[in-house]
């Protein structure tokens, strides 16, 4: 069984008992009763104050205002007195590690400037000498990375290359680093074959290819007496009894080692 509302035909200028607005439609609120079918959009719906409507109309404005973006933190802009200058002092020379080491670099920076100034006495610790020591952060940064990536640190070049690379802020272009490769590294070929750079790599003990067919590349790693009674057997002479038995102890212990293997 269904039912259905009919809306009924509003009255024309019965505004005078009105005590607020549709919840739906929003007009004039006309009935008695505070809940009901209303009489402009034909639905069940209660009636709204005034207060309500401007109470919606704050809420509705609020939601259109334009919202402001997270300002990102990382809980350092948040400190106060001394330790808030020590933040925006390291804040500046932080971004000159690597993307990686940035936070460790801003936490080293401020923690070196909390223990300058906690030994140092009643001297005054001004803005300029925490420059100076945020700025020798930075190379000690720098002179342990290579260290431990390279093998080499800044104490390696002259005095004069030291002071060219703090002034110019090349330590990321170290012109003495060497770069590290991996030797599962995949390399390309001019065939466009794909390898691991440790196949392309000599070894020293290795022979090259036009070696192979010389005999006398495999000859040096036999004894000489072994040799000289190879080229009697070639010249079809006779061996002494003495080269028979060198020869057969010679076998016997070759074979001895390819069972072992």
């Amino acid at each position: 069984m269904s039912s259905s509302v009919i809306a009924l035909p509003a009255p024309e200028n019965d505004h005078d008992g009105a005590q607020g607005f549709c919840a739906k439609c929003h007009k004039i609120w006309l009935l008695e009763t505070e809940q009901g079918v209303c009489r402009w959009c034909g639905q069940p719906s209660s009636c709204q104050t005034t207060r309500t409507i401007a109470l919606r109309s704050f809420k509705s404005n609020g939601s259109r205002s334009r919202k402001q973006v997270p300002v990102k933190s990382n809980g350092y802009d948040h400190l106060e007195g001394e330790w808030l200058i020590y933040y925006r002092v390291a804040s500046q020379f932080a971004h000159k590690a690597l993307s990686e080491d940035r936070e460790d670099l801003l936490h080293d920076i401020i923690i070196t400037l909390a223990d300058v100034e906690r030994n140092n006495g009643h001297k005054p610790f001004t803005e300029a000498i925490m420059y100076r020591i945020a700025s020798r952060a930075v190379a000690d940064y720098w002179r342990s990375h290579y260290e431990i990536t390279n093998g080499l640190d800044c104490g390696h070049c002259s005095k004069a290359q030291r002071h060219t690379c703090r002034k110019n802020d090349l330590y990321t272009e170290c012109p003495k680093a060497i770069k590290l490769e991996r030797l599962n590294k995949p390399v390309l070929d001019a065939e466009g074959n794909v390898t691991e750079l440790g196949e392309l790599i000599a070894d020293d003990k290795t022979l090259d290819l036009p070696d192979w067919t010389n005999p006398s590349f495999f000859l040096l790693g036999y004894p000489q007496r072994l040799i000289q009674i190879a080229e009697k057997i070639q010249n079809g002479e006779n061996l002494t009894p003495t080269d028979s038995q060198y020869l057969w102890r010679f076998r016997k212990r070759e074979q001895k080692e390819l069972l072992a293997v």
